[in-house]
């Protein structure tokens, strides 16, 4: 089981806002500890059922409060919609509840930020022509409502002033973001933040920004800890990808750009179906650190989520 960890963020107010960048030069982001990804995988759990029945697409954790998030494509909504529903769980899998956003994007990655007891979530929105979210949302967790694109309940932020697709992951230990965005040119790159700054609207304080490394597999998501990202890449298991599949974890120096570690995952390798889906990270209240990895199982029409953990940093 999970506990309770870092500190909560500023409390911000919501609104319609729309804000736009102010960009400086990069600055460093202090170096830390990395998680050594050849080490072993832990469950939390296995074929939990989420609200709706497609495969989970990206998770996260109010690393204060001690709540999980996980999001899929609606049920019922065509891919190009940009249709979501958010699912609570329990670390158990159990569900708690559920809230739909319509016109969003794909939740390729999805983030918690907590502000006292509640919780304000951080998605793409906008769909654009290629079922993903231009600009970011900032709306506070209720379950059992559904949100639209245009509802006042969100405020939106463009951190990076020319991305033509957005989306984003909080470190909760260190109260960073990172964001990942397509620029007009059609470069796929990583821009790190301060959480709170972010929220405020401020954006002149970009503590990196580098290219995404080069790499053929197919993206399945990404998450943030101290001075490096995490990337989850491979796809279901089938014909051409037999069990134990392509999964693949990397690490990259977000102040250097490189890539530093990469290791296949066999978590999870008993599953059906298996695809790998989010990445994200916790705290436990005894300290403890996790890197967590989701992968979608199940029958179509069925699909369940299943969240397993690496801990060993170096």
């Amino acid at each position: 089981m999970l506990g309770g960890g870092a500190a909560a963020g500023a409390a911000f107010g919501l609104g319609a806002k729309v804000a736009t960048a102010s960009e400086s030069a990069p600055t460093a982001v202090p170096t830390s500890s990395r998680f050594d990804l050849t080490q072993p995988s832990y469950d939390l759990f296995r074929h939990a059922r989420l609200h709706d029945a497609r495969v989970q697409q990206s998770f996260c954790f109010d690393n204060v409060n001690r709540r999980l998030f996980v999001a899929q494509l609606k049920d019922g909504s065509a891919d190009s919609s940009g249709d979501l529903c958010i699912t609570q769980l329990d670390f158990s899998g159990n569900e708690l509840g559920y809230m739909y956003l319509l016109g969003f994007g794909h939740a390729v990655s999805i983030a918690a930020q907590p502000v006292g007891t509640s919780t304000y979530l951080w998605t793409e929105v906008d769909v654009n022509s290629g079922a993903r979210g231009k600009r970011l949302a900032r709306f506070r967790w209720s379950s059992g409502t559904t949100l639209s694109n245009t509802s006042s309940a969100l405020t939106k932020h463009s951190p990076v002033s020319d991305a033509t697709e957005t989306t984003c992951a909080i470190d909760p230990v260190n109260n960073r973001m990172a964001i990942r965005y397509l620029n007009t040119a059609g470069s796929r790159r990583y821009a790190i933040f301060n959480v709170n700054e972010v929220a405020a609207g401020n954006y002149s304080n970009r503590l990196a920004d580098f290219a995404q490394p080069s790499d053929s597999a197919v993206f399945q998501g990404y998450t943030l800890y101290g001075s490096y990202v995490y990337q989850l890449t491979g796809t279901a298991y089938g014909a051409d990808n037999p069990s134990p599949g392509n999964a693949y974890t990397s690490s990259v120096n977000v102040n250097t750009g490189a890539l530093t570690q990469r290791a296949f995952t066999g978590a999870g390798s008993t599953l059906t179906y298996r695809e790998p889906e989010g990445m994200g990270v916790y705290r436990t209240a005894a300290g403890e650190v996790r890197l967590f990895l989701g992968f979608a199982s199940g029958e179509a029409g069925d699909r369940r989520s299943n969240l397993f953990y690496k801990n060993v940093l170096v």
